[in-house]
């Protein structure tokens, strides 16, 4: 079902007696975003407006919005802890943060149990490949260059897709309700330095013009921010923190990617440098 259709949603808690709501359905590409605003501002923004107001409805007992680092927007030195100000860069991260003062209107106006958690980039087998990891694994296991948008400089944390499992599970257990819990890892690597660790590890080579090679640099995208540290000092209060070193994780993502790239429909089309777009149909509003 759609979380768009007001009509299904309110169906779907009276029948299935739900409790617990983990929200993590979104448009997620950021890329994507500047090319269709409206959609990504549709379903991020009004779908989860549908979402926490049905959830209201039924009474749940906590209701954890995933949202993301990006909502911060970017910084060079500056750590985000999450009292910091939202300065969203791209539609995506504004749509993300616009959802997350509903959720919290909620909180404020009805003492709904909300929890927000905003992370890091997640990576892990399973990750669509419009995703930088799994499109550079895919690109490189076809032998096809890294396509690098800009500079390639801009950094970004990677956290393993079990480990950002367990803090769901953590908030879950032991986040409190109105608060907002950042989960993040301190593992922090440039696009560039990405792009080389894989074609190190899938081509085997450790020469520096050989991995000029397999990498094509790219127009950048409108907007792209440099970094987005983060405190998780709250998160590690709670109990938990990432434990599967990049080393193993990228490992077990790279053998995945070999047997199973073609599971998703269109993965051949997640591959090009920018996202392949078709109009988004006009809306009918709600």
């Amino acid at each position: 079902g759609d979380i768009c259709e007001p009509d299904f949603i309110k169906q779907l808690f009276e029948t299935e007696k739900i409790d617990i709501v983990l929200h993590f359905a979104a448009q997620t590409h950021v890329d994507l975003s500047f090319w269709r605003a409206l959609e990504f501002t549709y379903v991020n923004v009004y779908g989860t407006n549908v979402l926490v107001a049905a959830a209201h409805e039924a009474n749940v007992e906590k209701f954890v919005y995933v949202s993301t680092d990006e909502v911060y927007g970017g910084s060079t030195d500056e750590e985000f802890d999450e009292s910091s100000p939202k300065r969203p860069t791209n539609p995506y991260a504004s749509s993300k943060a616009a959802a997350e003062c509903f959720v919290q209107s909620y909180w404020e106006r009805y003492q709904f149990p909300a929890v927000i958690t905003r992370s890091s980039n997640v990576y892990g087998p399973h990750q669509y490949p419009e995703k930088v990891i799994p499109k550079f694994i895919s690109l490189l296991q076809q032998n096809r260059k890294c396509c690098i948008h800009g500079s390639g400089l801009q950094r970004r944390n990677f956290l393993y897709a079990t480990d950002v499992v367990e803090a769901f599970l953590t908030v879950l257990k032991e986040g409190k309700p109105g608060e907002i819990y950042n989960i993040g890892t301190n593992f922090e690597m440039s696009i560039a330095q990405l792009a080389k660790e894989l074609i190190h590890l899938i081509k085997k080579t450790s020469s520096e013009s050989e991995m000029e090679h397999w990498m094509d640099y790219v127009k950048d995208r409108p907007t792209n921010d440099l970094r987005y540290p983060m405190n998780s000092e709250k998160m590690h209060n709670l109990g938990w923190r990432p434990k599967v070193p990049w080393k193993e994780g990228i490992k077990k993502t790279i053998e995945w990617y070999k047997e199973n790239f073609h599971n998703w429909k269109n993965s051949e089309k997640a591959l090009e440098p920018f996202p392949v777009t078709e109009p988004f149909a006009q809306l009918s509003g709600p």
